[in-house]
C-alpha cells in the first residue's frame, strides 16, 4: 500500500425506509466508518436518495456523507457520483444496493476503480433490467460480498455472480456496547422505564414494521401466550408502515396493555436488558443485525427457521428454533422457555458466547485488508487479482 491514505467510497441506495430512523443498513455505518483507521483510511459515504432528515443522522456523528438527490432510475445518477469519485480521488467503491451496485460498478469500469458488491437482502429474485445490469456488470465487479450463505445463494442466482467471486463476510456489533454485563439495578430501571412488574415476564424484539419481519403471527402468537400465561407483556421496539395494521390486529385480540408498541428505540442496549426473551418471528431475512445485539447481549432467544437467522442460530444450543409463518409453534416455544428458567439462563449464556464471534471490529479489520488487496492487485490485473489472493480472512469466525 503506499504512504498515503487510502480514500474509501461507501455508495448506498438510501438510509432506510420512509419514517425509519437509526436502523438497519445506518445503523451500521455509525458503527463501522468511525472505526476504520484514520491514519490509514479516508471513508466517506455517499447516499443516491435525498437528505435524511431524521432526529438520528450520520452527519451528526461526523461523518463525511453526501446525498444526490436522484430518484431511483434517474441516469443522471452515474454522472453525479462519478464526479465525487474524481473530486475525492476515490481508491475504493464498496457498494450497497440495487442503484449503487449498478451506478457504482460504472463508474468503476469507466474510471479503473476497484468496486465491491456488498449484499444485504436475501429475496427471490429481481427485476428484469436488474439482471440485465448484473449482467452486464459482472466484469466491473471484484468481489461480491453476502451477509449470510442464503444471500450468497441470491447474489449467485438471482444476481447472477459467479460463485468465485462471493463471499459470506457476517457483520456484527460493537461487542463492547453489547456485551458488557448489567447489573441488577441496571435492569429494574430499565424495566421499570417500560412499565414492567417485578413478577411479569417480558418477551420483547426490535425491529422492522415490515412485511419480512413477520410481526403479525408475534401479535398472534402473544394472544395464545396470554391465555395461558396472562403474566406475560409483549413489547415490540420498531418503525415502519405496518404498525397501523399491527395496532389494528392486536386490539382485535384484545392485547390491550400486555402488547405495546413502543416506536424507535434509542438505546438498544438498555431495552434488550430488560427483555426476558428476546423474539425473531422474521419470515425471511440477510441477517439481521438485531440478532447479533441479542446474542450479544446474553438473551435467551426464539427464533424461525428464516435462512439468515438459522445462519448464525443453532436450534438447543444457543436458541429456540420453531418454524416460520406458525403462531402456535411461536407461542409454545415461547411458553417452553417462560416455564424453564435454567434452559432460559442455559441457551443465554450459550447465545453470549456465540455473539463474541460477531464484533463489528473484527469486521471493519477484514474490510481494510481487502481493501488493501483491492488497492494493490485490481488494477494490475484487470480485477482478477483479487480471486487468486488468499481470502481466508474474509470467512473466519463464521459459525462452527
Amino acid at each position: 500500500m503506499s504512504g498515503r491514505r487510502l480514500n474509501v467510497l461507501q455508495v448506498c441506495d438510501h438510509l432506510g425506509w420512509e419514517g425509519s430512523r437509526m436502523h438497519g443498513v445506518k445503523r451500521l455505518f455509525a458503527w463501522m466508518i468511525p472505526r476504520f483507521d484514520p491514519d490509514r483510511y479516508n471513508v466517506s459515504l455517499v447516499s443516491l436518495r435525498r437528505k435524511d432528515l431524521s432526529e438520528e443522522t450520520l452527519d451528526s456523528l461526523g461523518i463525511d456523507i453526501t446525498y444526490l438527490h436522484k430518484s431511483k432510475f434517474d441516469p443522471a445518477t452515474l454522472t453525479a457520483l462519478r464526479k465525487i469519485v474524481h473530486r475525492k480521488e476515490i481508491d475504493i467503491l464498496h457498494l450497497h444496493g440495487y442503484g449503487a451496485t449498478t451506478f457504482g460498478r460504472l463508474v468503476g469500469l469507466m474510471d479503473g476503480v476497484p468496486t465491491i458488491l456488498h449484499e444485504h437482502a436475501n429475496l427471490t429474485d429481481t427485476p428484469w433490467f436488474q439482471k440485465i445490469a448484473d449482467r452486464l456488470l459482472v466484469p466491473a465487479t471484484d468481489i461480491a460480498i453476502a451477509v449470510s450463505q442464503s444471500t450468497a445463494e441470491f447474489v449467485i442466482t438471482a444476481r447472477q455472480m459467479p460463485p468465485e467471486r462471493v463471499k459470506v463476510v457476517y457483520l456484527g456489533v460493537p461487542l463492547e456496547e453489547f456485551s458488557r454485563e448489567r447489573s441488577a439495578d441496571e435492569i429494574a430501571a430499565a424495566r421499570r422505564e417500560l412499565g414492567v412488574g417485578p413478577d411479569e415476564f417480558l418477551v420483547g424484539t426490535v425491529t422492522r414494521l415490515h412485511d419480512s419481519k413477520g410481526n403479525s403471527y408475534l401479535v398472534d402468537a402473544a394472544r395464545r401466550v396470554l391465555d395461558r400465561r396472562p403474566r406475560t407483556r409483549f413489547v415490540v421496539f420498531g418503525e415502519g408502515p405496518l404498525r397501523p395494521a399491527l395496532e389494528e390486529q392486536a386490539g382485535a385480540l384484545g392485547l390491550g396493555d400486555r402488547f405495546e408498541f413502543a416506536g424507535f428505540a434509542r438505546d438498544v442496549p438498555r431495552v434488550l436488558s430488560a427483555f426476558d426473551l428476546n423474539v425473531f418471528p422474521s419470515l425471511w431475512e440477510g441477517t439481521p443485525l438485531t440478532v447479533f445485539e441479542a446474542l450479544a447481549m446474553g438473551k435467551a432467544i426464539v427464533a424461525t427457521d428464516a435462512d439468515g437467522l438459522v445462519d448464525v442460530l443453532t436450534h438447543g444450543r444457543d436458541a429456540l428454533i420453531v418454524p416460520k409463518r406458525d403462531a402456535d409453534a411461536l407461542a409454545n416455544g415461547m411458553i417452553a422457555l417462560m416455564d424453564d428458567p435454567a434452559e432460559r439462563a442455559r441457551l443465554g449464556a450459550a447465545a453470549r458466547i456465540t455473539g463474541r464471534q460477531y464484533d463489528i471490529a473484527a469486521f471493519v479489520r477484514k474490510m481494510e485488508r481487502l481493501y488493501d488487496l483491492l488497492h494493490d492487485v485490481s488494477r494490475a490485473t484487470k480485477r482478477r487479482g483479487v480471486l487468486q489472493a488468499d481470502l481466508s480472512f474474509l470467512t473466519g469466525g463464521a459459525p462452527a
